[in-house]
């Protein structure tokens, strides 16, 4: 399959076409969920061409972005060197990462024990961290802000203290979630982040009190790779 034709099974590419079609391409948003995989590119040092792909009705929610990732979310990627040496199409943050792991075999621990460990501290990111950091923010910085009854806001507020203090005391004596920096700490610490970062929610979550949280984020937020990804792809 030659370059021209290497990703025209996906529609994707009609609207956001590729300069360079033998490299990864990255539909993505610089929200937390697109750091994860624009951090873990730029760790693992592979070549890739970054998409931006706005939260918009019309972005997201358009044939073009459906064919590729059909829950209308960013990030989605094409490799064109996929497993078999054919193109694959991935939506799903999560996935992705599991998927840049396996193929590099790089930030996804040194053994199977490692691994597995890795995976379930991906998966309590996937379920608990983001949807309920999510809902943190829209019920105390956006739309739901000014929703009178209280509770909503209170739960997801209780729920992301919960959610600190389990991190916080699995990071205790360590620089990372497990062993050496993985994809793990690739799903998580972007969320923590933007606890302080986006929702302005440090007060009101404690988030200062949770000592290992503070400076795993800081840890994470220093590295060159993160520090580049909160801008890919460039929201102008």
């Amino acid at each position: 399959m030659n370059d021209t034709n290497l990703l025209s099974a996906f529609p994707i590419t009609n609207r956001w076409p590729a300069s360079n079609p033998d490299v990864i391409q990255l539909y993505s948003f610089p929200t937390p969920n697109g750091v994860k995989i624009s951090a873990a590119l730029e760790e693992l040092g592979l070549d890739y061409e970054p998409h931006l792909v706005t939260l918009s009705d019309e972005d997201v929610k358009s044939p073009e972005f459906l064919s590729l990732s059909p829950n209308n979310k960013i990030p989605a990627l094409i490799d064109p060197n996929g497993p078999d040496g054919n193109p694959i199409g991935l939506f799903e943050s999560g996935a992705i990462l599991i998927y840049l792991g396996e193929k590099t075999g790089k930030l996804y621990g040194s053994n199977e024990r490692e691994r597995l460990q890795i995976l379930q501290w991906l998966m309590f990111q996937m379920g608990g961290v983001g949807p309920m950091l999510g809902q943190l923010g829209f019920f105390y910085k956006f739309g739901g802000k000014d929703i009178e009854d209280p509770r909503p806001r209170e739960r997801y507020v209780n729920e992301t203290k919960r959610l600190l203090n389990v991190v916080n005391t699995q990071l205790e004596g360590k620089d990372w979630l497990v062993g050496d920096f993985s994809i793990a700490d690739l799903a998580v610490a972007p969320w923590l982040a933007t606890i302080e970062k986006f929702y302005e929610a440090t007060e009101v979550t404690e988030f200062k009190s949770f000592e290992n949280v503070v400076a795993y984020v800081e840890r994470f937020n220093a590295r060159p790779a993160a520090q580049k990804a909160w801008n890919i792809p460039s929201r102008s």
